[in-house]
């Protein structure tokens, strides 16, 4: 990828940045649910106390509807190592080849160029 302009860089752009967002959910999941554990056990009114737990079974539910999302999409293969190295493997190459762009180039001309990559 040497120009990040070029339609033809875009092309599988929109199903790497989706697994990225959804990755990016799913951690923050994660992290809200230990919160909520912390939180849990650290407060000692009982009222605030289930309030939080019932709030914590939500993340959990939603925790497992983007984990299922992703796997269903290929974006997440929890129990096969082997399909989730290539997928991991892939995101590194892409996020090594952006950093790698000239995202200020002199010319920034792109006449005649379609917004969409032939496939």
């Amino acid at each position: 990828m040497e120009d990040f302009l070029d339609p033809r860089n875009a092309e599988g752009m929109p199903n790497l940045a989706d697994s990225a967002i959804a990755m990016d959910f799913l951690l923050g999941i994660k992290t809200g649910i230990r919160n909520y554990g912390f939180a849990i056990t650290e407060t000692a009114h009982p009222e605030l106390r289930r309030i939080m737990h019932r709030q914590m079974e939500a993340a959990i539910d939603l925790h497992t509807e983007i984990s299922d999302l992703m796997i269903k999409k290929g974006w997440l293969n929890p129990h096969n190592i082997k399909e989730q190295v290539p997928v991991d493997l892939k995101a590194a190459e892409t996020a090594i080849q952006i950093s790698e762009l000239n995202l200020f180039p002199n010319d920034t001309d792109r006449q005649g160029m379609f917004a969409t990559p032939n496939q």
